[in-house]
């Protein structure tokens, strides 16, 4: 059985920044994992700018932001292995993967860090009347089939979902001469990021429907036109509200979910909001040693914040190896998200292990304006934050500082709630 101090399962933005980060931290023995053919992961698709502004101080495509840590791997020389599935992670950090080479093998790793990215929500749930057809594609499957494959996918596009990969896409057709026809959005607001929405619709003149939805396909061999109609407030249809667009393309954007198989087959505790793992503050699961990162965790709205959380994971996982599992005999302080606020990244915290300072991440459930973001400990609030607008396509973060976590040595919960005033 081979033997190595950290076993990163995922080669895309998290997998990599991991990588560089405990190499940093002085571990030698690390080895990456990726089902892919190359490292990158998703960012290999993404050919639109936009990607780095807060980790280079610059304007990147996500292949160059993708190369920019794969050349830091190779410099490094941190080991990997293409084409390899991961199949099962055992209790005690026994990982079991196969590829063409090797065939099936089994690694000891002294930590393991689970960054395997997020997949398209399936389509199947989202119960459309009609037939099925040629022509229906998940957003992401048709960003690859143009830009890496060199297909286009159709000429004339209805969109479902304005999720961020839904809303480039619209750009992306309309660049390579397809006509967008609209855009439908289930939800009174949009998933994804406001500057998507302006310079992938807006400047295209591409409408964006808030509560619409598809409610009949045509079409026997290809789609041959869409109906969508306005939701109520119960999320069902308004008769009298259709509207019919010919389209030979429908395009699903309709979310984003962890990709958390191999975590929950290996006893992995998942929250069930993100359905991304429970971690706590050393972003550490609930299995001692391994560690979550990325869109394994949490979606998210920005690379530049995978790469961030991603390298606290790597020294993280580093720390581990050198030090071992470190038990408290305190109780960790439970992190609550509650009236607006939907989860917390991470769960829980212990202040003897927490850095100086510790980011919490968190989206809102709905669109806020001119409110607060508090945070309790305990019954006090602590924290009272103004701001002028929170949707719930951006993350949300707060900053604790141990010193002043010091202060309330018998803290049992911190709440983050959204407040009005």
């Amino acid at each position: 059985m081979m033997t190595y101090d950290i076993v990163i399962v995922g080669g895309g933005p998290a997998g990599l920044a991991a990588a560089v980060a405990a190499r940093e931290a002085g571990t030698q023995s690390i080895l990456i994992l990726e089902r892919d053919h190359e490292l990158g992961g998703i960012l290999n698709q993404c050919i639109h700018n936009g990607f780095g502004l807060h980790t280079f101080k610059e304007e990147l495509t996500g292949p160059e932001y993708a190369y920019r840590f794969m050349k830091q791997v190779f410099d490094e020389k941190i080991e990997y292995k293409l084409n390899t599935m991961v199949m099962d992670i055992s209790p005690d950090r026994v990982v079991t993967a196969m590829n063409k080479t090797d065939g099936m093998f089994e690694i000891k790793a002294g930590a393991v860090v689970l960054a395997m990215g997020c997949r398209e929500r399936p389509r199947g749930a989202l119960n459309i009347p009609g037939y099925r057809p040629a022509g229906i594609f998940s957003a992401g499957t048709a960003q690859r089939l143009v830009n890496i494959e060199g297909y286009m996918p159709g000429r004339e596009v209805v969109i479902l979902g304005s999720g961020d990969i839904g809303l480039i896409m619209a750009r992306r057709m309309t660049l390579e001469g397809a006509k967008v026809k609209v855009v439908a959005e289930l939800l009174p607001f949009s998933g994804g990021l406001k500057r998507n929405i302006v310079q992938c619709l807006d400047d295209f003149g591409i409408p964006l429907k808030l509560s619409h939805t598809v409610v009949n396909i045509e079409g026997k061999e290809r789609v041959s036109a869409v109906t969508i109609a306005e939701v109520g407030p119960d999320m069902k249809p308004i008769p009298g509200t259709e509207e019919r667009y010919t389209c030979d393309t429908l395009l699903l954007s309709c979310g984003l979910i962890p990709e958390n198989e191999l975590s929950k087959s290996a006893g992995v505790e998942l929250n069930p909001v993100t359905s991304g793992p429970v971690v706590n503050e050393s972003l550490e699961t609930s299995i001692p040693g391994v560690f979550a990162c990325g869109n394994v965790l949490h979606v998210h709205d920005l690379v530049d914040f995978v790469s961030e959380e991603a390298k606290k994971a790597g020294e993280n996982a580093s720390k581990f190896v050198k030090e071992g599992e470190k038990k408290s005999d305190k109780e960790p302080i439970k992190l609550v998200a509650t009236e607006g606020a939907r989860y917390t990244v991470p769960c829980t915290l212990d202040t003897d292990r927490m850095d100086d300072l510790l980011t919490v991440r968190f989206r809102v459930g709905a669109v806020f304006q001119d409110s607060y973001v508090s945070v309790y400990f305990d019954d006090e609030r602590v924290m009272h934050n103004q701001k002028r607008i929170m949707a719930p396509g951006e993350m949300e973060q707060v900053i604790l500082q141990k010193k002043k976590l010091s202060e309330y040595p018998d803290l049992k919960t911190i709440t983050i709630k959204i407040e009005k005033e």
